[in-house]
């Protein structure tokens, strides 16, 4: 209560006005020096410039006719015509030579040569045979037939008692005698060949005499007379000089040894094929691929999984190699794989791995996927789950393909560890620089990155591999793409010559 009525009564304190204090100047300072009150000095003001007095114009003076006072103004008067003659006459004859000759006009013919076109008479005798004439028959000749006909002396049927008596190699000619005339067809019906008449095959008669003057040299006889037969008996014989016949062996050709030694071109040609099987698949069916002038590789991998409707006949004639990557689990792998080995180009399995798959379940699968393909250089990861998703999958195809000796062909998965580690294992592998068509990507857009991909084989000492697919403007692209100069810079190989390259 006390200090409110304190502060009643002492009042506001804002009501004393402040009041000034001295400040100490030191000297010297100057700060406190006046300023003299002199008369302000105002500007003077600029002369105005007196304008000159404004020129006048005269008016102009109006326009009269003064000056035509006199001049003539009158009309001519109207030209007059001359009358217009009633008749015109004829002009006068000049009298004596004037040196000039006049011709008439005469007609000109038409040419006797060019007649005019007349309508071709018709043909009244027409002859038309739908019968053509038939080649004359030949008249069958005595002695014609391609076997000579039995002597005089010998008898057309033999007794049981005298075919058991006679000589088993007349019976046996006669035998073949009978069978060759029943299955000739006549004469009158086919013409018969003239061949050179063999000679005729010995009597019944004659057997039993040679049979009972020397039974000891019937053997040597008989081995003698089928020689001759076989060599001489047929419709045509050895008629043309310096051919040789009867090369291929027979049954009385002796048994080829076992023991002999092979020719020098047979063992060459063996030990090749020896060679071709002991390499490794990657080698074995690579392609042809040759790099004179040592280009940077760039290789091309088309995917064919069944759908598209260009087959391997059609990139037969292809100017540059290409490599087809075929789905090993199509039921007709093999098949479309052999079509394109037999157009000489290389052929990768392309193969996707179950997801999150064992080590066990990647070699039972590669083992069948392999199988699917046989002709295969290297393992292409497919578009599906791929070869990625499994870590132990992925490095137990290291020892897969290294037993098999099949090339890897991945595609980029981050620092690309799974692709180093099998490379590191001395498996022939490489990555995938760029799917140029992965989203439909249409024609320009594919020679864009092909000529990308080109550039960028220059600085990859292995080359780069490209990857498309089977679709009408990737192969438009393609081969306008090989005609530019671009393309002239890399070598374009088959996908072995990158995998191998050292």
């Amino acid at each position: 209560m006390l200090l409110a009525g304190a502060s009643v009564l002492s009042g506001m304190p804002g009501d004393t006005p402040p009041q000034a204090t001295p400040v100490e100047v030191p000297p010297g300072s100057e700060f406190d020096q006046s300023r003299d009150d002199d008369a302000a000095s105002l500007p003077q003001l600029q002369d105005t410039p007196t304008p000159d007095a404004v020129p006048q114009v005269t008016a102009p003076e109006p326009d009269d006719l003064s000056s035509m006072d006199g001049a003539d103004t009158t009309s001519s008067g109207q030209p007059e015509t001359g009358q217009p003659e009633a008749a015109l006459s004829a002009p006068e004859t000049p009298e004596g030579e004037t040196g000039v000759t006049v011709g008439t006009e005469e007609p000109v013919l038409p040419n006797p040569q060019a007649q005019a076109p007349e309508a071709p008479a018709g043909e009244d005798d027409l002859s038309i045979s739908t019968e053509p004439a038939q080649p004359v028959v030949p008249e069958a000749e005595e002695d014609s037939a391609a076997f000579p006909a039995p002597q005089a002396g010998t008898e057309g049927t033999a007794t049981p008692e005298a075919d058991s008596d006679a000589d088993p190699e007349a019976n046996g000619e006669t035998q073949a005698e009978a069978e060759t005339d029943a299955a000739t067809p006549e004469a009158e019906d086919e013409p018969v060949v003239d061949a050179p008449q063999a000679p005729a095959a010995p009597s019944a008669e004659a057997g039993e005499a040679a049979a009972e003057a020397a039974p000891e040299e019937a053997a040597p006889e008989e081995t003698e007379t089928e020689e001759t037969e076989t060599g001489t008996t047929g419709t045509i014989g050895d008629i043309a000089e310096g051919v040789t016949t009867n090369r291929l062996p027979t049954a009385l050709d002796p048994a080829p040894d076992p023991e002999a030694e092979p020719e020098p071109a047979e063992a060459a040609a063996e030990d090749a094929v020896e060679e071709a099987e002991a390499l490794p698949p990657v080698r074995r069916y690579a392609a042809e691929f040759e790099n004179p002038e040592n280009k940077p590789l760039m290789s091309i991998i088309l995917i064919d999984d069944g759908t598209s409707p260009i087959g391997p006949a059609a990139l037969a004639d292809f100017p540059y190699p290409l490599s087809f990557a075929v789905d090993a689990s199509r039921p007709d792998a093999a098949q479309t794989a052999a079509t394109y080995r037999a157009a000489g180009m290389e052929v990768l399995a392309m193969v996707n791995l179950p997801q999150n798959a064992a080590a066990s379940d990647a070699e039972t699968s590669m083992s069948v996927l392999l199988d699917a393909v046989p002709e295969a250089v290297a393992v292409f990861e497919g578009t599906g789950t791929g070869l990625q998703s499994s870590r132990e999958a992925a490095e137990q195809l290291a020892p897969i393909l290294k037993d098999s000796g099949h090339g890897l062909v991945m595609f980029p998965n981050g620092l690309n560890t799974a692709q180093k580690l099998i490379a590191r294992e001395g498996v022939p592998s490489a990555t995938v620089f760029r799917d140029f068509d992965s989203n439909g990507q249409n024609a320009s857009a594919v020679r864009r990155f092909l000529d990308q991909a080109a550039f960028r084989a220059g600085q990859e000492e292995g080359g780069v591999i490209m990857v498309g697919r089977l679709r009408p403007d990737t192969i438009s692209a393609l081969l306008l793409w090989g005609l530019q100069d671009r393309a002239a810079s890399v070598a374009l190989a088959p996908v072995s010559a990158v995998l191998t390259a050292e």
